[in-house]
């Protein structure tokens, strides 16, 4: 892979603050069925708040089923959020009308996880990546065709693939056309929802490398949803970890990394896999399962399966307040204990 983004810490010079998220809210409520108990309110995401700034990477982990996809989607209004504000350039995307939120699509892209599924097979990919330009009514025909050409450029694709159909391109191939329709509305923010966790690795490694080309270039901020730890050390700027709805650490990558605070971060960052088989690794175990977010935890959701938990973790929940580690370098914490 190329060198990673040269600096994990925002200082006040750097660009203002693009997206913020406050207090964003998704549940879930199942069908009650006719006399019957009525089902349980699924808390997928339960009060998440952060910030992302222009040309940044704020990465989104932790284990399957936290709800990083949902937030990301919600962000989006993929999904409808039940609360919370999104503010995109201080402009709250809940409050927009079907209408006005169509207009502000043009700012917000996503490249999905699966390359196999979110291409249109019917469509060739000339076809696929220029839809966006259609659909807005931006330039010409010849002129969007002449863009449409400019796009392949830019993510490693030949003009002449643009009469070729999605099954007749490799995985790492798709992705970059996923990319490419992304890129076509010239976005402020994209979602990357696991765009690579399909791919071989040799193929991961040039999508990662292209989507830091293209951030430098354009300065395009990502939102990035993973579960890769490699990866995300290797993109981000910042790290948000998830557990069961809601964020318990925050900070940039390389303190997160070198010194990560929240029992549930250590945990994840002692289960990835280290390169080197002469350097000894001591993963940490937790017993239980995950508790099921229809039926959350009191207090601290991680308290019951945290081994420092206390008295004090069972009854409150931990606000995510901001703790100091080094000059000029923000950590945020959710946890009494640390």
């Amino acid at each position: 892979m190329s060198s990673a983004p040269t600096s994990g810490v925002l200082h006040a010079s750097d660009p203002p603050v693009l997206l913020e998220v406050r207090s964003l809210v998704k549940h879930y409520t199942g069908q009650r069925r006719w006399f019957g108990p009525q089902p349980p309110v699924v808390q997928a995401v339960d009060g998440v708040s952060f910030t992302l700034s222009r040309g940044e990477t704020l990465a989104l982990v932790g284990e399957s089923g936290c709800g990083k996809t949902t937030t990301a989607k919600s962000v989006l209004r993929l999904v409808e959020p039940t609360s919370g504000q999104v503010l995109l350039e201080g402009v709250d995307l809940l409050g927009l009308d079907a209408e006005q939120m169509r207009l502000r699509r043009r700012d917000l892209q996503i490249i999905f996880q699966d390359p196999y599924a979110s291409l249109s097979p019917r469509l060739d990919a000339g076809t696929i990546v220029g839809e966006p330009l259609r659909n807005f009514g931006i330039a010409s025909r010849s002129e969007r065709e002449a863009q449409v050409v400019e796009l392949f450029a830019k993510v490693g694709l030949r003009p002449e693939a643009m009469r070729k159909y999605p099954h007749e391109f490799s995985g790492g191939q798709r992705q970059r056309l996923g990319i490419a329709r992304a890129l076509a509305l010239k976005p402020k923010l994209i979602v990357c929802d696991e765009p690579v966790s399909a791919l071989d690795v040799s193929v991961q490694a040039q999508v990662i490398n292209l989507l830091a080309d293209l951030q430098q270039e354009f300065g395009i901020a990502y939102l990035f949803v993973a579960h890769d730890l490699a990866v995300v050390r290797h993109i981000s700027h910042r790290v948000a970890v998830m557990y069961l709805g809601r964020i318990v650490e925050i900070a940039d990558r390389d303190t997160l990394f070198a010194q990560p605070l929240h029992p549930y971060t250590r945990v994840l960052l002692s289960a990835a896999p280290v390169p080197d088989p002469r350097r000894a690794t001591q993963r940490i175990l937790l017993e239980g399962e995950p508790p099921s977010p229809a039926r959350p935890p009191a207090g601290c959701r991680f308290h019951t399966r945290c081994p420092q938990a206390q008295p004090v973790c069972r009854e409150t929940s931990p606000n995510l307040t901001e703790r100091a580690t080094a000059p000029g370098r923000t950590h945020w914490l959710a946890c009494h204990v640390i």
